[in-house]
């Protein structure tokens, strides 16, 4: 038997009275009639007593017979099965993990600590008992090697000045990164009958020895980046100003004038500092 197998046992109220009229008839009968025999009856319900079983919701009860397996109760009650079996607990309630901050290398080879939040919970009563030996501790286990495969497939980020032009990274493409990393778990958590109901990565960040150089990168980039739009700016500036001096005659600039001014303009509009204007009282060349 390969598949789990629901089943739904006698019930356990009905066999409380039957425990109760033999265990408690039992000893009065022997006190009344001094009788040995009806000791039977005390015994009789003593293993009536064992084969009760109470199952909370979101919970599971496996059933095995000297190592077979019978089948499982999934469903909340108060039951009575055969006192020889074995009951093993399997709950069925959605669990978290957290797992421990990894260092892992990303698909450029950058050191990275990564962790994942997995929420699961257990789909197969049978597989989960016995085509594992730890379900729980596979679970951690085969999280922690899919993020490490996980990390490997992708950059951290995106650097397009080095030819590295991704479009799926683990820092801005959350999205798909996680859709990515709940297919890996969930394939390699199947064998368990697990499934996977959610899964996410948890922390991200460049590992401590190259921390300070990426930042100091990512700086760079942002600058050289605010940077092209400034001198975007200032050069469409430029040629407005240009084209309405020309448009409008306000003054007759020849070319030499023309650079002039334009060098004046980017110089202001590109400068960190405030401008300090200069009065040039002669001409252009003095």
């Amino acid at each position: 038997m390969k598949e789990e197998k629901i089943i739904t046992p006698a019930n356990g109220y009905l066999m409380l009275f039957v425990f109760l009229i033999l265990f408690f008839g039992g000893i009065a009968s022997i006190i009344m009639f001094e009788n040995p025999w009806f000791v039977f009856a005390i015994l009789t319900g003593i293993i009536i007593a064992i084969g009760f079983v109470m199952v909370q919701p979101n919970n599971s009860r496996v059933l095995l017979l000297f190592g077979k397996y019978v089948g499982t109760i999934n469903k909340n009650g108060f039951y009575w099965v055969n006192p020889f079996y074995t009951k093993k607990k399997i709950s069925l309630r959605a669990s978290n993990f957290d797992s421990e901050r990894l260092k892992v290398n990303d698909k450029l080879g950058n050191p990275i600590m990564i962790s994942t939040i997995l929420v699961w919970r257990v789909l197969d009563t049978y597989k989960a008992a016995f085509d594992v030996d730890n379900y729980e501790n596979f679970v951690r286990v085969q999280t922690d090697a899919a993020v490490r495969k996980l990390a490997s497939m992708y950059p951290y980020d995106n650097f397009a000045d080095e030819g590295h032009d991704e479009d799926i990274t683990l820092r801005s493409s959350v999205n798909e990164v996680s859709e990515a990393l709940e297919k890996e778990i969930e394939e390699r958590l199947s064998i368990a009958g697990i499934e996977v109901l959610e899964a996410r990565i948890g922390y991200l960040a460049y590992a401590q020895e190259i921390a300070n150089a990426m930042l100091k990168r990512q700086q760079a980039t942002a600058i050289v980046a605010a940077r092209h739009k400034i001198v975007e700016g200032a050069v469409s500036m430029v040629e407005m100003a240009l084209e309405e001096l020309s448009k409008k005659s306000v003054v007759e600039l020849d070319e030499e004038r023309k650079a002039a001014m334009v060098s004046n303009l980017m110089v202001v509009l590109c400068g960190d500092k405030d401008a300090s204007p200069v009065l040039n009282t002669g001409t252009l060349n003095q």
